[in-house]
């Protein structure tokens, strides 16, 4: 966002926190615990935090000299799939937050890329691309149902827990049949 833009952010959307009731000089602190909806596509391309989600935020507002230092966790649940045997996984996650977000005009703002650190807008801070940071890091891109998951049989595609254990697949050459017959023993 353009650093002369005007404000956008609504402060009656869950993920913007309003910092109007915390003061502007440093060492001034205030709490925020709320649960808030989970915005879309957060997570990866086989696990994720559904949307709309319940998502509980404990966090900590602390003002410094160059703005606003938001720390704390963000907790809720991720569904997806092993990308192993690709059974359900319903899992919780757990991640902590910490993010400055300079004030508009500070010197802070002015020295650093955009990227960098946070933006303030006005009073408002857009929780959401630190959220959706520390949730998408979080979480594995190869997720397993357990550790030891086998996977599934690569022939016939079945779960390797579901088969005996002397499962096999393997198919003798027609041409060489006829040397099998040389392993058998006369009974």
């Amino acid at each position: 966002m353009p650093k002369n833009s005007p404000s956008n952010l609504n402060p009656r959307s869950p993920l913007v926190l309003d910092t109007r009731d915390l003061p502007r000089r440093p060492g001034a602190m205030r709490t925020v615990k709320r649960v808030a909806p989970a915005p879309a596509d957060l997570g990866v391309e086989l696990i994720g935090v559904p949307e709309g989600a319940d998502l509980d935020l404990d966090l900590r507002l602390e003002s410094v000299s160059e703005g606003v230092l938001v720390s704390g966790t963000i907790s809720g649940p991720v569904r997806g799939e092993c990308g192993r045997c690709l059974r359900e996984i319903n899992d919780s996650v757990v991640v902590n937050v910490q993010e400055l977000y300079a004030y508009q005009d500070s010197t802070t703002d002015s020295t650093t890329d955009e990227d960098e650190v946070g933006r303030m807008q006005g009073d408002l801070i857009d929780l959401e691309p630190a959220l959706r940071d520390a949730v998408v890091l979080t979480l594995p891109t190869n997720p397993l149902c357990r550790e030891d998951c086998p996977g599934l049989c690569p022939e016939c595609g079945v779960h390797w827990d579901d088969l005996p254990v002397d499962h096999s697949h393997q198919q003798i050459d027609p041409r060489w049949a006829g040397l099998s017959q040389l392993n058998r023993t006369e009974e």
